[in-house]
């Protein structure tokens, strides 16, 4: 069993949580709450969510099935993002920087999902 509160990628991704709550999700119009901001809110907290579950499992398979659906939340955010700001709703600032957070946490999980494939 592993501690996922140990892995370097669970913390970046439970940060780029924090920050999409704090940062983007009080910048969604109203008439968003029910479409772009719930999908947003439900990817971004599906990437740390999968890493811990993942670390729940027995076998290093399993750990990677759940590597892999939070890889795949990883880029569902990152489009989520690019929407919002393509439609003017953040400032590039703000685009930028949650940009950079996500492409790292997606590397990262990257490089983890090869390495444990690679010990298996």
């Amino acid at each position: 069993m592993r501690d996922y509160k140990r892995l370097e990628v669970w913390s970046k991704a439970h940060q780029l949580t924090l920050n999409i709550y704090k940062e983007i999700l009080p910048q969604m119009p109203v008439e968003e709450k029910f479409a772009l901001t719930s999908q947003l809110r439900r990817s971004a907290y599906s990437i740390p969510l999968n890493i811990a579950e993942g670390c729940g499992k027995n076998t290093d398979k399993d750990f990677v099935h759940y590597l892999d659906i939070a890889l795949g939340s990883a880029h569902e955010v990152e489009y989520t993002c690019l929407l919002i700001f393509d439609l003017s709703y953040i400032l590039p600032a703000l685009y930028e920087q949650v940009n950079k957070d996500i492409n790292e946490i997606k590397a990262m999980l990257i490089s983890f999902i090869k390495y444990i494939r690679s010990i298996s």
